[in-house]
């Protein structure tokens, strides 16, 4: 029985003739994602803002701004409302309201007690609360996750290879989160500790495939000492294309079934990293090796010089 290869043997892509192309567009789609998310910022949810949020499920399709115009007329504050899949299912988020806990009790409650009032059959689950304190904690704290996790990572680079590797790696992943970041600042999906997790996965992720193609270009500097850069990187990509095919392929199968017919609660967490892997993808062929090219890696950067051979021979004297 004959495989299925997703990449046939002796696969040779240019890649590299259009990486001025790609760091174009990736520039542009980069700094329109970072300026559009500053811009209209991001749907942050309950656990970054603090609030209250109640799922409400009717009997009879309801239009949003239908439901909208009657929550704003009980007086609990302005309302964010998000459709969960369809028009009988709805995500109401307050804001926080001044005063100890009992008042955040009291809007919910008058919540729970209204809207079956005035859509017969409707039922309105418990709702769910955070402080403002506890927000601005949990967003700093995510924040500075994301941060340490590149730094890190980037640092691990550093050590592993050398330094415009490390700086190939940081880029690649700035790219990967900015564009993530853009999508849901456009879209106005809810971010909260799951995009967080998502996030942090796009990272791990970006950085996997990343550390295989560095791998190969580097062995490949030391086989080839007297090939040109381009055409090397271009060699590393092709004997790379299978595994990052199939691995990238088999991951967004599953996380599209997610997303089809998994739970609501977890389709930011789905989505965002089905992005992820898309865009990561990309950035691990036309962000982190055409980088090299521009730090000026050739395929002597890194062979010691007979100086260099010189002192370490003294220095073993």
């Amino acid at each position: 029985m004959k495989l299925l290869k997703l990449v046939p043997d002796h696969t040779n892509l240019n890649f590299m003739r259009w990486r001025n192309v790609a760091l174009v567009l990736s520039l542009i789609a980069t700094v329109a994602s970072i300026a559009f998310t500053v811009y209209r910022g991001l749907n942050l949810g309950i656990d970054f803002v603090g609030g209250q949020v109640v799922r409400a499920e009717f009997a009879q399709p309801v239009h949003i701004e239908d439901l909208r115009a009657r929550v704003s007329r009980l007086g609990v504050g302005e309302a964010s409302i998000q459709a969960l899949g369809n028009d009988r299912t709805y995500q109401i988020r307050l804001p926080k309201p001044s005063g100890a806990e009992t008042a955040a009790n009291q809007v919910v409650s008058k919540l729970r007690s209204a809207i079956p009032q005035q859509f017969p059959g409707a039922r309105v689950d418990a709702g769910e609360s955070v402080s403002g304190k506890v927000s601005e904690e949990l967003a700093k704290d995510s924040a500075m996750a994301i941060a340490f996790a590149m730094i890190g990572i980037a640092l691990y680079i550093w050590f592993r290879f050398e330094w415009q590797f490390g700086v190939g790696a940081l880029l690649t992943l700035a790219h990967d989160i900015a564009m993530t970041l853009g999508f849901f600042a456009f879209t106005r999906l809810p971010v909260d500790l799951n995009v967080v997790a998502a996030f942090l996965t796009i990272v791990g992720y970006s950085l996997n495939d990343t550390v295989v193609i560095y791998d190969r270009i580097r062995e490949n500097l030391r086989k080839y000492r007297k090939m040109a850069i381009l055409p090397l990187l271009n060699l590393s990509l092709n004997e790379t294309l299978a595994r990052t095919v199939v691995t990238s392929l088999t991951v967004l199968i599953a996380l599209g079934v997610l997303m089809l017919i998994g739970p609501e609660v977890i389709f930011g967490l789905a989505i965002a990293i089905f992005l992820g892997v898309l865009i990561g993808t990309y950035s691990s062929i036309y962000i982190s090796a055409p980088v090299l090219v521009w730090l000026g890696v050739q395929p002597d950067s890194f062979l010691r010089t007979t100086d260099d051979k010189d002192t370490a021979e003294a220095q073993t004297a």
